[in-house]
């Protein structure tokens, strides 16, 4: 299986969708066709796969097999794979981890496990990870919660994973705290084995990037990833004009996407993609419902507000 050697996580990580038919089965047709599409995009780094955005919680062990290998076979000879590892305990992630090492990814997403608050147990977020670390060589991204969820993991437990745990090579940054989403930022990434901080503060991505992330993996990558790539090559040159021009066109798309409940961010993402010609249906898993005429109508008009669709769209 191809494998992108020594990638480290870093720059523009879209995380894509995966399309369902009506019969809630995998849209296998469709989900290559939105792969390659992604995956066309300059100035991109790595594809994210098996995660919140591919309603990873919603997909079999063998679900989520599939999906690499359909990931494998239509984009990883070009781009790292980055795979998702959702599980509730750790000898299940174990378990994904070395699935995705022997089918080629890149790069692992560790999500926190949900019925465990890892963060009132250093011991046990330790032990988590080397686990995962132990059953395989790729490198770790650490989702980090907010700490408000009871999922996250405070400074010195992040700290302590990141000395211990070489793997760890980066952190996808969701704290919802600007202080906390600093402080990791210079402490990460000036380690002596730096830890990159990839941001997915999408609702504000451009007040994130120019606190000095090394990155960014967002679901919305999975719509507007040439708008992110500029975004990020603007900042990094340190080009503000730029940069806050295309976070004008940006903001529409954060704005609906992210507005409440957050659970429906990738199913808007989805409507967004069929209204702009590249999904045939929205279909989303139970428990996520299909969204209303009047949501469909918002997500319309902030791609039209963006640039993104013609405004004659609007009434079609």
């Amino acid at each position: 299986m191809p494998r992108h050697a020594n990638y480290v996580p870093h720059g523009v990580i879209p995380a894509v969708l995966l399309p369902f038919n009506e019969d809630l089965s995998i849209d296998e047709a469709s989900f290559r066709n939105h792969l390659r599409d992604v995956a066309a995009t300059e100035g991109i780094s790595a594809i994210t796969i098996n995660a919140h955005s591919t309603e990873v919680a919603s997909c079999t062990f063998e679900e989520q097999r599939r999906v690499l290998a359909i990931a494998q076979d239509e984009i990883g000879g070009r781009l790292p794979i980055v795979n998702g590892i959702w599980a509730d305990g750790s000898l299940e992630a174990a378990r994904l981890a070395k699935m995705a090492a022997e089918s080629g990814a890149s790069t692992l997403l560790v999500f926190p496990p949900a019925p465990f608050t890892l963060q009132q147990s250093p011991e046990m977020a330790l032990a988590h990870f080397k686990r995962i670390a132990d059953a395989t060589d790729l490198p770790i991204i650490v989702f980090q919660y907010p700490l408000a969820t009871g999922q996250g993991y405070p400074r010195d437990t992040l700290l302590t994973m990141c000395e211990q745990i070489p793997a760890i090579r980066a952190i996808k940054d969701w704290a919802g705290n600007v202080p906390q989403h600093e402080m990791q930022i210079r402490m990460l990434q000036s380690l002596p084995r730096p830890v990159n901080v990839l941001t997915t503060h999408s609702a504000w991505l451009l007040s994130s990037l120019v606190l000095g992330c090394n990155g960014l993996l967002s679901g919305s990558g999975s719509v507007i990833a040439d708008l992110q790539a500029q975004l990020f090559r603007a900042v990094q040159r340190n080009d503000l004009a730029a940069a806050r021009a295309l976070n004008d066109r940006i903001h529409p798309t954060a704005r609906v996407f992210y507005a409440e409940p957050w659970a429906d961010m990738h199913n808007r993402m989805k409507e967004a993609l069929v209204l702009l010609g590249r999904l045939p249906r929205a279909v989303v898993r139970p428990p996520l419902v299909k969204l209303g005429g009047a949501e469909i109508a918002r997500i319309r008009a902030a791609l039209v507000e963006a640039g993104l669709l013609d405004d004659k769209a609007r009434a079609a």
